[in-house]
């Protein structure tokens, strides 16, 4: 089925840039499955930009060749900058947004005020899996495996910082991981191997989120991943495995530093390959997610235990990234997933309305 699809992408976030990475390779797919597309960018401070050259607007921005947008008035629903145009009517939105202000439910909730179908996770989903402490909360009422974790407010932290250090090593061991609650792509993301480290890297996190994650680190931890496509039946993919350039697989390992190696499918054996399979699934519908999301679990080196690190309900997307090379590893390429994620998205707008809205 043709549709006319608006691509949301930049934002507020720390990862505009991702989300720019993302939303080429994704409107590139659209126009070879045959679907009209309609770009629309987000500038970091918020505005709307929807023009067919909003991608090289942005882009060109981020490389420095742009200065920023000055004095433009905001509307309260949509926040376009002054001299644009009017987007018309789209048939389904897809979402390339990654973290807050696109990847939490905010943008979700516009949308399912207007009324719109949209790609991926709805508002609760969102924003549940954007908190990973809230998240994490949900997956041990689900029975699924999880390292042990302290949670710290940023203004305790900065009140109180003995206190918080004493309760967080009278509960967990060094070496630590200290996050901010709300991000992704490891931004904000700090090793502590001792009392010093773990200092500085709650001071890291609490410049990104009010919540603060502290974990105890996986030995000989191996990062694998699983990525999830599906409404009420979901299905998981092959696993990978990720190689990280760096110590883990921080932001620079991500984007920056190409050494970083993805393994597909993961050297994993058939029970440890079905176990993760199924708790992606499991966390999938924890959440209650729609659409796509990816499942990052650590294995312990030697043991083989395995743990539930996170789900990210629209991880990275472009042709590189480890949620579309999954599912061709699976057997669907890039075009027809980006096909069947607007097929999806369509299909739960369908259901929400027939949801009745009148009292009888």
């Amino acid at each position: 089925m043709h549709y006319r699809v608006g691509v949301l992408f930049g934002g507020r976030s720390s990862e505009h840039e991702v989300s720019l990475a993302s939303a080429r390779n994704v409107m590139e797919a659209l126009r070879q499955a045959g679907h009209e597309v309609v770009p629309i960018g987000i500038t970091p401070e918020g505005r709307w930009l929807p023009q067919p050259d909003a991608w090289v607007r942005l882009s060109a921005r981020a490389r420095g060749e742009l200065p920023a947008p000055g004095g433009e008035s905001t509307a309260l629903l949509l926040p376009v900058a002054s001299g644009e145009q009017s987007l018309g009517a789209v048939d389904v939105i897809f979402p390339v947004l990654h973290g807050p202000y696109g990847e939490d439910g905010t943008v979700q909730g516009l949308l399912e005020m207007a009324d719109v179908p949209y790609v991926g996770s709805g508002v609760l989903a969102s924003a549940v899996a954007m908190d990973k402490v809230i998240a994490r909360q949900l997956f041990a009422q689900h029975g699924l495996p999880q390292v042990r974790y302290v949670t710290v407010m940023r203004r305790r932290w900065q009140t109180a910082k003995d206190a918080v250090i004493a309760e967080i090593e009278a509960v967990l061991s060094y070496p630590l991981f200290v996050k901010p609650a709300n991000m992704g792509s490891s931004v904000g993301v700090s090793k502590a191997r001792g009392r010093e480290q773990l200092v500085d890297a709650l001071d890291v996190a609490a410049h990104f989120d009010r919540k603060l994650l502290v974990e105890e680190a996986v030995p000989h931890a191996r990062e694998v991943e699983v990525s999830v496509l599906g409404n009420d039946a979901p299905e998981a993919s092959v696993a990978g495995e990720i190689i990280p350039a760096n110590e883990f697989y921080d932001y620079n390992a991500k984007y920056e530093n190409e050494g970083s190696r993805l393994l597909i499918p993961a050297p994993i054996d058939d029970a440890m390959m079905a176990a993760v399979r199924d708790y992606a699934v499991r966390a999938f519908q924890a959440l209650d997610c729609a659409g796509l999301a990816r499942v990052d679990f650590l294995v312990e080196g030697e043991s083989g235990a395995i743990y539930l690190n996170e789900i990210n309900t629209m991880p990275g997307f472009t042709r590189i990234s480890m949620y579309p090379k999954l599912w061709e590893a699976t057997g669907v390429p890039y075009p027809e997933l980006v096909d069947r994620l607007l097929t999806l998205a369509v299909e739960v707008h369908a259901d929400r309305q027939a949801n009745s809205t009148a009292r009888t």
